[in-house]
């Protein structure tokens, strides 16, 4: 075979051995890094940016090696992308800017994926996936709400999942002036009680308790029930209940839960006037 045909065939299979390489790492190094970091919950999540990242690099420093065994210089190339980099950074301000804040939220963890979170402008729901331009959030009604990261990170943002999942709910009852405060805070322990165990969601520690918060109101006793869920969305079914439990044990012990009441004074500031004679 000629040298010329040689030195062709060599760069060809050169040329394919790189690349299946380069795709067949690329390839696992997506497949071990999504399972790794979704069984070991490590601290970096697996999004669609992170894959993307890994991927992207994988693939650069392959094209890279492919090059630099084709002798050609790869100095020149890495200047001109410089450059070109530039251009293209001040031609896709709104895009790199959502592209860094996306690594901002991998690196400084507020959301992740699973969690659920409430952002300022109302939208609520779990994340999906955090994504190089875009992050997901799944609302409760099942409806996908998608997000620039540049929002998030400009965002006030609430993460119900933080520090952990388990969250206080406050369930405000109100009694009438006539009642035992006793007898109420004890109707409601009793009946909480019972239904840990048996509700999905209530937790068992830290235990529930009563508190005769906001104490006086205008027409009423007012306490509050503190219980410990789960997560986010058992408050609903717990709440739900609670209160149906609540009620009749109410009205089997007799407690009334009053009506709103005023008091209205009328006076007459008419005087009769004085007879004269």
């Amino acid at each position: 075979m000629p040298a010329e045909t040689r030195l062709v065939v060599l760069n060809i299979v050169n040329v394919l051995l790189v690349l299946s390489v380069t795709a067949a790492v690329a390839s696992l190094a997506h497949a071990t890094l999504s399972s790794s970091l979704r069984k070991n919950n490590l601290a970096i999540p697996a999004t669609g940016l992170s894959l993307t990242i890994v991927t992207v690099v994988i693939w650069i420093v392959g094209i890279l090696v492919m090059l630099s065994g084709l002798g050609v210089s790869i100095t020149p190339i890495l200047t001109a992308l410089g450059v070109g980099g530039l251009a293209v950074a001040l031609a896709l301000q709104d895009t790199l800017s959502n592209f860094f804040a996306g690594l901002h939220l991998l690196m400084d963890k507020p959301l992740r994926v699973g969690d659920f979170v409430k952002l300022e402008s109302g939208q609520e729901g779990y994340v999906e996936d955090i994504g190089w331009r875009t992050t997901r959030i799944r609302m409760l009604p099942n409806n996908m709400v998608i997000i620039p990261n540049n929002k998030i990170t400009q965002s006030i943002l609430t993460n119900y999942y933080l520090p952990d999942p388990r969250m206080a709910v406050l369930i405000p009852i109100s009694v009438s002036y006539d009642v035992d405060p006793d007898q109420v805070e004890r109707v409601l322990m009793e009946e909480t009680t019972q239904a840990i165990g048996h509700l999905p969601g209530l937790l068992r520690e830290p235990a529930p308790f009563v508190r005769f918060i906001p104490g006086f109101g205008n027409s009423s006793l007012d306490f509050t029930l503190i219980c410990q869920v789960g997560e986010f969305t058992d408050q609903y079914l717990v709440q739900h209940d609670l209160r149906k439990r609540i009620l009749r044990r109410f009205k089997a012990e007799g407690i009334e839960i009053p009506y709103p009441q005023r008091t209205v004074h009328l006076r007459n500031t008419n005087k009769e006037p004085s007879a004269s004679l």
